[in-house]
C-alpha cells in the first residue's frame, strides 16, 4: 500500500477509498438505526461529492439536502451530528457567498471502526491495520481527533507522561492504538495496560511495544517491561 499522504490519491489509493467506506459501512451496522441514517449519508455525501485530490467537501445545504431527500434543518443538524463524532471537520469557515469546506477525518474513522473490522473478513482487517500503521490522519498535524475514554484514570501514572509523548510523535496513531490502552497495573519492572478487543491486543502487542516501551523509558527514566491484554 502507498504511504498515505495528505490525500488518498495515485497508485492503489482507489482501493484505499474503497476500504474506508467499508468501514464505516460496517460500524453503522453494528450500531443503532440512527447511526445506520447518519452514515449512510455521509457515506452518499463522500461518493458523490468529496474532492479526494484537496480532501475537501464544499457543497451547500441546499443541494445536500436534495441529494438526503431531507430539509435544510436537518442537514444543519446531521452535518452538526457528524462533526461531533470527528468524522467531517471544518477546513475553511464559509464566507458571504461561499459554502463552509470540510475535510474527512480520516485517522477518527479508522479509529471508531477498528472494533467491526473483523466482519468483513482477515483479509480487510490486515489492510487496515497497515493503512493505520502508515499514519492515518493523512499527514495534517493541525488536525483534532476526538480521544477515546479512560485517560482520566491514568492521570498523574508513568503511562500517562508516556502516551504525551507518543500523541506528540504520531497523532493518529496514538488515535488508533494507543489512546484506548488503559493502565491495569505496574510494579518495578513491567506495566499491564488493558485493549478494548482482543485484535487491539494483538496488534499492539505484535506490532508497537517497542514504541511504548521507549516512550516510557523517555518519560521516567526507567526501563518497563510492557504486557497488553484485552478487557
Amino acid at each position: 500500500m502507498p504511504q498515505l499522504g495528505k490525500s488518498l490519491s495515485g497508485m492503489g489509493a482507489g482501493a484505499q477509498k474503497y476500504d474506508l467506506l467499508t468501514a464505516l459501512g460496517a460500524f453503522a451496522l453494528a450500531a443503532d438505526r440512527s447511526t445506520q441514517r447518519r452514515v449512510l449519508r455521509l457515506i452518499t455525501l463522500i461518493t458523490a461529492r468529496y474532492n479526494w485530490r484537496f480532501q475537501e467537501l464544499t457543497v451547500g445545504r441546499k443541494e445536500i439536502a436534495r441529494l438526503w431527500s431531507v430539509d435544510e434543518r436537518t442537514v444543519k443538524r446531521e452535518i452538526g451530528a457528524l462533526k461531533a463524532l470527528g468524522f467531517l471537520e471544518v477546513k475553511r469557515a464559509g464566507t458571504r457567498g461561499r459554502v463552509t469546506a470540510y475535510s474527512v477525518n480520516i485517522g477518527q474513522i479508522m479509529a471508531t471502526s477498528e472494533a467491526d473490522w473483523s466482519r468483513v473478513g482477515p483479509d480487510f482487517t490486515e489492510r487496515m491495520t497497515a493503512m493505520a500503521g502508515q499514519g492515518a490522519d493523512a499527514g495534517s498535524p493541525e488536525r483534532k481527533v476526538i480521544p477515546f475514554p479512560g485517560g482520566e484514570a491514568d492521570e498523574g501514572t508513568e503511562w500517562a507522561a508516556a502516551k504525551v509523548l507518543l500523541k506528540q510523535a504520531d497523532s493518529a496513531r496514538f488515535t488508533a492504538w494507543f489512546a484506548p490502552l488503559i493502565r491495569d497495573s505496574a510494579d518495578g519492572e513491567g506495566i499491564l495496560l488493558r485493549a478494548p478487543s482482543a485484535f487491539h491486543a494483538e496488534y499492539v502487542s505484535t506490532h508497537l511495544l517497542g514504541e511504548i516501551a521507549r516512550a516510557l523509558a523517555v518519560a521516567t527514566g526507567r526501563s518497563y517491561s510492557v504486557r497488553v491484554v484485552a478487557g
